[in-house]
């Protein structure tokens, strides 16, 4: 029995002619006679030969018996797929897979022309494979005709899930006709994956690939510590010291897909973009230049690189951590398929450290915690490389040794493996030097660890070790505190918080423990005069500060001592104050009746009494209008043309007719007068 037994001839020969010896562990389970016709929920991790693998399980369905595919009309299969690179992707492989049976494929995507794949469903397609939008657009417009329908694939269908297909996705399914084969292919099968099986397969087997123990046999995972300045510097470092044939860089955000490929193209990298805001034309570009080897280096965001398969990819970055530990295994699924191996390295400041250790063990992975490649490593890894170049071993052609021979009787031997190495040398991008930081083994929390940190004593770290103390001049009163401080003391002395101890807090001055492995490199980080930001000084104590001290005095200003404060030992009790002699009744009221205001005279004395006022309110005499007739400096007097008459006795105005004929200027006064430049207008003659 072969590795081939029970697949379709044809199949079973492309296969072998594609170099395929073994099948993977998901194609083998596809071949299980217990599947035959029956829906199945696959989970298999990225790289595994997913594709493939439903190739050779819906061939039997498709094909009926036969070797070959008659005449193309309406489809047998359905393909679908998250994205347009993995929809083609597919495509390409089944091509491949599908190629002597006379299958004929077709594709749906978005950002593809929708005439051009109208035109192919009309002309018939026995499989047809797009994304979920483009694929409900054509059955909704009749394009696309499911009745004769015979199985439907669902690839990544989590990540579907998570890009919000679900809609579309029931759309498609319930479309279906109902006694179709419904495969469906997950790196996880989460609860909404369950949900989704139940509701629109019918017995399905459930096949699970994935070890439960570890992930990604295949990858050999890295955490670099970088200091938080010098991620893009131990990007660049990491990339020139593995040297891979295809690499992909990720990145959280388009802005900084953009400028990080900005920053490889200057250093000399051979890099595309890939991001959402690209057009489907310059995508397909961008990956194509990839397979070509015109570029070794990918810069993409997740959503853009879902399902992306890159052939010889040995090596991926994660530039940002990705936001859960599945985006972590589907970005690391890209290197190490098909048995390959592959590297995944994540990029860690110090401060997210122990996010990085939250996403590792969500993903059942164990990494290597270590450095990024320093620049003498990587000059190092260069010359391992050139030593052990096949170039090197290799006999001397005929047509070489009289060149050779000129070339070590000009400049000898010395001085021409001198020019070869800089000239290797010069065609590659230069290593960084990078901050040291100080690499800490994981820790983990122990029993009896007391997490109240408002003792007046600082806690004890028993796996501290030896350390130093430091006392910064700024205190509570100064509005000193921790989350601004280690911040400021990590940017100004390179350091990280792994080697920040404790920190006491005094009014005027704090104290802070360094471990000893960071000492030397913080005092050459803050110069000799021992300042950080904000002014404040930075003074090395012998052994450890006496924290029952009494609070520091502050220093006088300029020199000057502090003036006494005014003693208020002489000053009178509040009770000893002089009384008023007479104390003053409030002011009368206005308008008081005669009773009230008569006791107000007893009180205020005989002060005269202020005239009443005014009562608005009482009855005034109309207002006098002038007399008819009487006229004042402002009045104008009438005209005397039209006293006396009545209206509309206006005068009457001359007719037209009576005027005096226009009697002007002699004619041909504006004839004389013609353009500056040109010929003259022609005369003005009166009509009649």
């Amino acid at each position: 029995m072969t590795e081939f037994d029970g697949i379709v001839a044809p199949i079973a020969e492309a296969l072998s002619q594609r170099g395929y010896a073994t099948l993977t562990p998901v194609q083998q389970a596809m071949l299980d006679p217990d599947l035959e016709n029956a829906d199945a929920l696959v989970s298999a991790q990225t790289g595994s030969g997913k594709t493939v693998a439903f190739g050779l399980a819906i061939a039997p369905t498709l094909l009926g018996g036969e070797s070959r595919f008659g005449r193309a009309s309406a489809p047998l299969a359905l393909a679908i797929a998250p994205t347009r690179e993995l929809a083609m992707q597919v495509m390409r492989e089944l091509e491949w897979l599908y190629e002597k049976t006379g299958a004929v494929i077709a594709s749906c995507v978005g950002g593809m022309d929708v005439r051009n794949e109208r035109r192919a469903l009309e002309r018939g397609a026995h499989i047809v494979v797009g994304t979920p939008g483009r694929l409900r657009d054509h059955i909704t417009r009749r394009a696309l005709d499911l009745s004769s329908l015979r199985a439907v694939v669902l690839d990544e269908a989590d990540e579907m899930l998570d890009l919000g297909f679900r809609e579309d996705l029931e759309f498609i399914l319930e479309a279906a006709p109902d006694e179709r084969r419904t495969l469906m292919f997950s790196a996880t099968v989460p609860r909404s994956i369950a949900d989704l099986a139940k509701s629109y397969q019918r017995n399905a087997k459930r096949i699970e690939t994935v070890s439960e123990k570890k992930q990604h046999v295949d990858i050999e995972y890295r955490a670099l510590t970088v200091a938080n300045p010098d991620r893009e510097n131990a990007i660049i470092n990491v990339l020139r010291f593995y040297e891979a044939r295809n690499a992909i860089v990720f990145c959280s955000t388009r802005a900084a897909v953009n400028h990080l490929t900005a920053r490889l193209h200057n250093r000399g990298f051979s890099v595309v973009a890939l991001s959402g805001e690209l057009s489907q034309n310059e995508r397909t570009h961008a990956l194509q230049a990839m397979r070509d080897g015109r570029a070794r280096v990918c810069i993409a965001t997740d959503v853009a690189a879902r399902g992306i398969d890159l052939p010889g990819l040995e090596l991926v970055i994660h530039a940002d951590l990705p936001t859960n530990s599945e985006t972590l295994l589907h970005r690391s699924g890209r290197t190490g398929r098909a048995g390959n191996k592959g590297v995944s390295a994540l990029i860690v400041p110090a401060s997210a450290r122990r996010k990085a250790e939250r996403l590792l063990a969500g993903a059942n992975v164990q990494p290597t915690w270590a450095l990024p490649p320093s620049a003498d490593e990587v000059l190092a890894r260069d010359d391992e490389r050139l030593l052990a170049d096949p170039a090197l071993s290799e006999t001397i052609k005929e047509d070489e040794a009289p060149f050779i021979a000129t070339l070590l009787a000009q400049h000898g031997a010395e001085q021409v493996a001198a020019a070869f190495l800089r000239l290797q040398r010069g065609n590659r991008s230069a290593p960084e030097d990078l901050i040291a930081v100080t690499l800490q083994p994981e820790r983990k929390r122990r029993e009896g660890d007391n997490l109240d940190t408002r003792n007046t004593e600082p806690r004890a770290r028993s796996d501290f070790g030896a350390s130093s103390w430091f006392s910064l001049s700024v205190g509570r009163r100064q509005s000193a505190e921790p989350r601004w401080l280690i911040p400021m003391l990590c940017r100004n002395g390179n350091i990280t918080k792994a080697v920040i101890g404790a920190i006491k807090m005094q009014p005027e001055e704090t104290f802070v423990e360094i471990a000893e492995d960071g000492v030397d490199g913080f005092l050459a980080a803050i110069g000799p005069n021992r300042t950080l930001e904000r002014g404040i000084v930075v003074k090395r104590l012998d052994g450890t500060p006496d924290f029952s001290a009494p609070p520091k005095e502050r220093a006088p200003r300029d020199g000057k001592p502090f003036a006494e404060k005014r003693s208020y030992d002489d000053k009178k009790p509040h009770g000893d104050k002089k009384p008023w002699a007479e104390k003053r009744a409030p002011a009368p009221s206005r308008n008081l009746p005669d009773d009230l205001a008569k006791a107000d005279a007893e009180v205020w004395g005989d002060s005269p009494a202020k005239p009443a006022r005014e009562d608005w309110s009482a009855d005034k005499p109309a207002f006098k209008k002038k007399p008819k007739g009487a006229s004042n400096a402002y009045d104008k007097p009438a005209r005397s043309d039209w006293s006396g008459k009545p209206k509309g006795d206006k005068p009457s105005y001359a007719a037209k007719g009576d005027k005096p004929a226009y009697a002007g200027k002699p004619k041909g006064k504006f004839d004389d007068r013609g353009p500056a430049s040109g010929p003259k207008k022609k005369s003005f003659k009166p009509k009649g």
